[in-house]
């Protein structure tokens, strides 16, 4: 099944994003905030489907690969869930 961001809400300094699938059913959302004077992203999420998963995985890191690169001072700390479960992405560093 395919996943897409559906964006809900949009400013400067955050963004809430609908999860939704390609039957455009909701499975989730997924939020930023970003905070200049802290040099923080705030980033989190829940899926509901565990099916989804990689799928999760697939759509979140090139987003937030994009956000770190409009800001890379700022330090990015995330936490997304898929079924109630912890989702681990690995951080890819180019130096």
């Amino acid at each position: 099944m395919q996943i897409y961001f559906s964006p809900e809400f949009i400013n400067e300094d955050a963004q809430v994003l609908n999860v939704v699938s390609d039957e455009n059913k909701p499975m989730g959302y997924m939020a930023f905030l970003m905070n200049d004077e802290k040099k923080k992203i705030y980033v989190y999420g829940q899926l509901e489907d565990e099916g989804v998963n990689e799928d999760f995985k697939d759509l979140v890191k090139p987003y937030l690969q994009g956000l770190t690169k409009l800001k890379p001072e700022l330090e990015v700390y995330s936490y997304l869930t898929v079924g109630g479960k912890k989702v681990e992405l690995e951080a890819e560093k180019k130096e």
